[in-house]
């Protein structure tokens, strides 16, 4: 008989909103957030990083709103649950060192006014508030068209900070990690989940083995569907043992840098530009958010099963260098036509971006852990799948 073919597998990880470089990344878009709500016109750049005792925001900002800074900084500790100096790190005594300015005017006259508008074509139009490629996908395999490594990796992580907050684990502390790793078919359908990891920061009297029983009944089983797990599913919890030391204190944080975690958890590839901080006319988040608006809306449209887009833009010009879409040989028409329907659907120049999904609001301190798509618990612009009718119409479908 021929051998059976064996499974695929393939591996996510989220963390926590305490893990150190996550705090960051909700400082600076609480900056942001603050900044956008009094003045939506307002350019960002804010970058933070953290250590033991410290937070440092740095970057650049021009906005007529003044900030304070270390009220954001502190409010957004406690809210994540540094508050008592045990932990290693509490809002009302960390320190908090600022070093801001103006963004280049050599950026913003980019930014104002377009490649396009200076040759006459349009006096009012954006350009890209930067040069890269960003990468949009999404995939029929779950509710949400999301990989499903990432989206069960972030239910564990989120689990985790529910437990602790609602007082059922009480004996966690804010830092932590998930991995989950999901086992395919040859036809990429999801069959089980493989393997569980979670490490978890800890009080330092709880014992490793009611630990590890305490997540698997309260987190795992609570954030993984039944039909997922099987006698074979191997638990992991802790597999260092202790976890007392954490947060900031345990390592420095710095925003940016868990870009994998905020977009697909390695399963789509990425341009390499975080979130973050960033105001939209930076497409390294606009134009993720694009993306991955496009992508959705193609597999929703029933396109193709999987579909992963990519966009290149150059600084000051407002219109997109290239498109490219990749559907993994699941595609209901040709990609490059495919890629012609999407430029003839969607305008995909960052003006029109940020008026299309409404990205001039301070929508983005509550995407600053737990990724940033196939968020089911936010109305996020980018989730929508409004456009479906106008891409079936555009391929004959």
């Amino acid at each position: 008989m021929p051998d059976s073919p064996l499974p695929i597998l393939f591996t996510s990880e989220s963390v926590t909103e305490g893990h150190p470089d996550k705090l960051c990344d909700a400082v600076a878009d609480a900056i942001l957030d603050d900044v956008l709500g009094h003045d939506p016109a307002a350019r960002a750049a804010v970058e933070v990083a953290t250590t033991t005792g410290l937070v440092l925001v740095l970057g650049e900002l021009t906005t007529t709103h003044y900030v304070d800074v270390q009220d954001v900084v502190r409010r957004t500790v406690r809210e994540i649950g540094y508050n008592d100096s045990r932990l290693g790190f509490d809002w009302a005594t960390c320190g908090t060192l600022t070093a801001i300015k103006e963004q280049s005017p050599d950026i913003a006259r980019g930014v104002d006014h377009a490649l396009e508008g200076r040759n006459g074509q349009d006096d009012d139009e954006l350009g890209a508030g930067d040069q890269g490629m960003m990468f949009g996908y999404a995939s029929d395999e779950s509710d949400e068209l999301m990989p499903m490594p990432i989206m069960l990796a972030h239910r564990v992580a989120r689990r985790l900070a529910e437990v602790r907050k609602d007082g059922t684990l009480p004996f966690l502390r804010p830092d932590g990690k998930s991995q989950v790793t999901v086992e395919y078919d040859a036809d990429h359908r999801v069959t089980r989940v493989h393997t569980v990891l979670v490490s978890t920061q800890h009080d330092p009297d709880v014992d490793m083995t009611d630990l590890a029983r305490a997540i698997r009944e309260h987190v795992v089983e609570s954030a993984i569907p039944a039909s997922l797990l099987d006698d074979e599913t191997r638990h992991l919890v802790n597999p260092t043992g202790r976890f007392v030391i954490g947060g900031p204190m345990g390592d420095s944080g710095l925003s940016g840098r868990k870009i994998i975690v905020d977009t697909y958890g390695g399963m789509a590839r990425h341009g390499g530009g975080s979130f973050s901080g960033k105001d939209p006319t930076k497409v390294d988040r606009s134009g993720a958010y694009m993306a991955r608006y496009v992508a959705k809306n193609v597999v929703a449209a029933g396109l193709a099963r999987r579909c992963e887009i990519q966009l290149a833009y150059a600084i000051g010009v407002a219109r997109p260098l290239a498109i490219n879409i990749e559907t993994f040989g699941t595609g209901a028409v040709a990609d490059a036509r495919l890629a012609d329907i999407v430029d003839r659907t969607f305008d995909l120049r960052p003006g029109a971006i940020i008026r299309d999904l409404e990205l001039r609001q301070p929508i983005y301190r509550q995407t600053a852990a737990y990724g940033h798509f196939g968020r089911t618990d936010l109305d996020l612009p980018w989730e929508r799948t409004n456009r479906i009718d106008e891409l079936r119409a555009a391929a004959g479908a």
